[in-house]
């Protein structure tokens, strides 16, 4: 069953669950939950005082003059191919490929056909440089085959033990090996042997910066982490290398320091906007996570000149957690209809009978979405956006709605039941239409709709990966405080397996996902007009990854694990010169 058909298939089981329900209800009868979530941290005065130095025309032509000190030196005077390679390598972690994309491609298309005029060989011996070579050349969409690793792989198909001992070279391999696409059987053996031979090296007789990115891969590969929110990290490893090039090195922080200065900046208008707004006095069993909110539309995309999209998807984020807290934990299965249906016809005088926070939260909801709405037809040229955002509000509506009616039933669907209607709650299709219509102009129209009908595929698995983290991450809290299933335990209940074997097929079903997300993002040809509606797509799955990683909860504690770190390190404090 297609996504389409899913949508299709959830509005007919909501009219049916809405008509199980004719009898009168008085609405005020209702024991109130409470998910316990701790205040914001963030405070309104603080965040509106970030203030960084790192802006103005002194800067600007700092950070020009060292981008053509790279054009000219690094990318002229690199004439070996492996160094051509680990350059592009360096730039990508370093956050500064959008500057070079001229260059990079002229780099790799030269590498790239003299290796094709030998395709029937390796470009070398050396496992380190092949997996880099596969790697870059696969991240920008090359046509690389996984036969490249043919001869380091033995008689039974699997990794010569010869091999495993090279921590450097196991590591890359590793990497190149979450580029993988269906089929792929030479990928997915080596994946698992270079996994295993890096759990068993000795982390401790390892360089400082090898063992860390040891660590680093093994938690999350890079493919699958926000790039951003790691530049900070790769410009400490660069810096600490013995061949550092300190031209790159300095243009690296200073664009560091100047993004955050352009990130600091939407953030205080995003605090004034939700300060205003006062919403967290009428909502107070809901999250105010305001800067990790900001921080999704920062992953989705950090570059200076996206601020309308990054102030739209923090108005769309926070609106989602309000709105999912509305139907987890403080309606009625009667309010909940009653909201519902105010959304599906975009009607505020269906609220009358509700709560007055409830009635407030649409309110939000509604003056929120037609201001984006003209505003994204001001500056992209489009018409009649407000139909399309209100209709995946109301399909994101509907969906919750039905997790509520699961667990006003105390109901336990099965695994596919529950995916067709998570799916959809997870809000993948909701921002991905906000992104379509913010990233994109209307000249290009016809050429977008071609892509959004054949990739309904995508949009599916994207949407399947968020579900699927999020439960991972929140299925533990979530069942204590006795909310609706999760699929773990779907999948648990439904096959009469433990909880571990349970967390293994949902792993194994966002492996399978991966392969074929990077199936079609890796393979399909970039159109200008939707190269940055493609590159947001990709990384809307990268930060769910990110929220909810070793089982964490990015919205809910905000002070677990090291996200207060990385929010204090990416939005609060630059780099040193």
């Amino acid at each position: 069953m297609d996504f389409r058909t899913h949508l299709q298939a959830d509005e007919q089981q909501i009219l049916e669950y809405q008509m199980q329900s004719q009898a009168s209800y008085d609405l005020t009868q209702h024991e109130r939950r409470s998910a316990n979530y701790k205040p914001n941290i963030w405070k309104h005065g603080f965040l509106e005082s970030l203030d960084s130095k790192y802006h103005g025309d002194d800067y600007k032509r700092q950070f020009e003059k060292l981008i053509e000190d790279v054009k000219n030196m690094m990318f002229v005077e690199t004439e070996d191919s492996i160094a051509q390679l680990e350059l592009v390598d360096s730039i990508t972690k370093l956050g500064l490929t959008n500057h070079f994309e001229k260059e990079i491609k002229e780099t790799l298309d030269t590498i790239a056909s003299v290796e094709n005029n030998n395709p029937c060989i390796s470009i070398t011996d050396d496992l380190y440089t092949t997996a880099l070579y596969f790697k870059i050349l696969r991240q920008q969409g090359y046509e690389v085959s996984q036969d490249l690793f043919g001869g380091f792989m033995d008689e039974e198909g699997t990794l010569k033990k010869s091999h495993l001992s090279d921590v450097k070279g196991m590591l890359e391999l590793f990497e190149a090996s979450n580029l993988a696409l269906e089929g792929e059987d030479i990928l997915d053996e080596i994946k698992a042997s270079s996994m295993v031979a890096l759990r068993d090296s000795n982390i401790c007789n390892l360089d400082n910066n090898l063992a860390r990115h040891v660590v680093h891969a093994l938690e999350l590969s890079s493919h699958r982490r926000v790039r951003w929110f790691n530049v900070k990290g790769h410009i400490d490893a660069y810096e600490k290398e013995n061949h550092v090039n300190t031209i790159l090195i300095e243009l690296a922080k200073l664009n560091f320091n100047m993004v955050q200065a352009k990130l600091q900046k939407d953030l205080r208008e995003a605090s004034m906007w939700w300060n205003n707004l006062g919403l967290t006095q009428h909502l107070n069993f809901a999250r105010d996570r305001l800067v990790e909110c900001f921080m999704c539309a920062v992953g989705l995309n950090f570059q200076p000149d996206y601020t309308s999209f990054r102030i739209w998807i923090t108005k769309v984020v926070n609106l989602i957690l309000i709105i999912d807290d509305v139907y987890d934990v403080y309606g009625s299965l009667e309010e909940l209809k009653c909201f519902t249906n105010a959304v599906d016809r975009w009607d505020v005088g269906e609220t009358e009978q509700l709560p007055e926070c409830m009635k407030i939260c649409f309110q939000v909801l509604y003056n929120t979405t037609c201001e984006i709405a003209h505003e994204i037809e001001e500056e992209n040229g489009w018409n009649q956006v407000l139909p399309q955002l209100s209709k995946v509000w109301a399909d994101f509506c509907k969906a919750l709605l039905v997790e509520a009616e699961w667990y006003s039933r105390a109901y336990t669907p099965s695994l596919e039941e529950y995916l067709s209607i998570g799916c959809i709650s997870s809000s993948v299709s909701l921002i991905l239409v906000h992104t379509f219509f913010s990233t994109t102009h209307h000249q290009g129209i016809q050429e977008i709709a071609d892509f959004l009908h054949k990739n309904e595929d995508l949009v599916y698995n994207m949407s399947l990966i968020v579900r699927l983290t999020n439960d991972l991450g929140t299925s533990a809290a979530e069942q204590e405080r006795g909310d609706a299933p999760s699929a773990i335990l779907c999948y648990m209940r439904e096959v009469n397996v433990c909880e571990d074997i349970a967390e293994k097929n949902i792993k194994d079903m966002i492996e399978n996902a991966w392969k074929k997300i990077n199936g079609k993002c890796l393979r399909t040809p970039q159109v200008p007009s939707l190269s940055p509606f493609i590159n947001i797509t990709t990384n809307i799955v990268r930060v769910a990854h990110s929220l909810y990683q070793n089982n964490g909860d990015g919205f809910g504690d905000q002070e677990q694990g090291t996200r207060i770190l990385m929010i204090q390190s990416l939005l609060v404090q630059p780099l040193l010169p």
